[in-house]
């Protein structure tokens, strides 16, 4: 049967319609409780875990597995901070990891830092921060655990910007190859459970430089800037899933920016076998809450 193209063009447009609708619907892998933008209005994170948990069933697991670096960016920071309470410590990692930064954003998409300055200025901080973002991305490519040593050294691939503060010669930096990419290793920091600046309930993994200059293969300049003469940089990490880490950086205890630290080889080897058991070697303190959970499973 013949149909006129004229008659055709509602159909198609209606199926166009639909395809746009369905394309524009991020599929919801988290629930999240409403909040506004006073900080009163944040919830309890004890009582959030306990209405909407994020690994006590196989299928909450297999939801929390689907999450990506690139999903995480595109939270506002409300957001992050509502996954991150809700996550355990794990294992403290160990090996090279992927990583990428991601600044604070508020519920409009932009930086939080630029909605609490608000107008032109909060544009000009905006457009700093994504050049921050930006040249965080091209200086830092991850981390590197030694969980053995309890020590860990960031990948640093150009040393462009670096290389004015770096004394002596670049060519006795400690290097390592990791997907065929060369990186110098750099700003040593220590590794240990601690609390959480975000969330006391239960520990997370801490990665500490205030003591860098102890570890072996400290080298004055530049790894003192991360450390205690520097902009004492802490940062604390909890396990996403198997090979996938969020973390939060602070300069002592100024909240700066999140990252997400991703190994593939890893997350390819025990993220299915997580899912069905739930199983994981928690290296540091779950807190009561969760150790609830646990008998309650049982």
């Amino acid at each position: 049967m013949h149909i006129h193209v004229a008659h055709r063009l509602p159909v198609l447009f209606f199926l166009a319609l639909m395809l746009q609708a369905c394309s524009d619907q991020e599929p919801k892998l988290i629930e999240f409780v409403d909040y506004d933008e006073g900080y009163a209005s944040k919830p309890d994170f004890a009582n959030l875990e306990y209405e909407h948990p994020l690994a006590d069933t196989r299928e909450a697991r297999a939801d929390l597995a689907r999450i990506t670096p690139d999903y995480l960016e595109g939270l506002d920071q409300e957001q992050v901070d509502q996954i991150y309470a809700r996550l355990s410590a794990g294992s403290i990692p160990d090996g090279a990891f992927d990583g990428d930064l991601f600044f604070p954003r508020g519920s409009s998409g932009k930086s939080r830092k630029a909605e609490i300055v608000g107008g032109l200025k909060g544009l000009i901080v905006s457009y700093k921060s994504k050049k921050l973002e930006s040249l965080g991305g091209i200086l830092w490519k991850g981390k590197v655990f030694y969980r053995d040593e309890r020590v860990l050294r960031n990948r640093i691939e150009d040393l462009v910007v670096l290389a004015p503060l770096i004394d002596g010669s670049v060519t006795d930096i400690p290097k390592i190859d990791v997907d065929q990419k060369d990186a110098w290793l750099m700003f040593p920091a220590k590794l240990f459970c601690g609390q959480s600046l975000l969330d006391g309930r239960r520990e997370s993994v801490i990665i500490d430089y205030a003591y860098t200059d102890e570890i072996d293969g400290y080298r004055e300049r530049p790894d003192y800037l991360a450390g205690r003469r520097g902009f004492k940089v802490r940062d604390e990490i909890r396990m996403v899933y198997p090979g996938l880490y969020l973390g939060r950086a602070y300069l002592g205890r100024f909240f700066l920016l999140n990252f997400t630290l991703y190994n593939k080889e890893f997350a390819d080897r025990d993220r299915s076998a997580w899912i069905e058991t739930g199983v994981v070697t928690e290296d540091c303190e779950t807190g009561t809450q969760r150790l609830a959970a646990a008998s309650n499973d049982d």
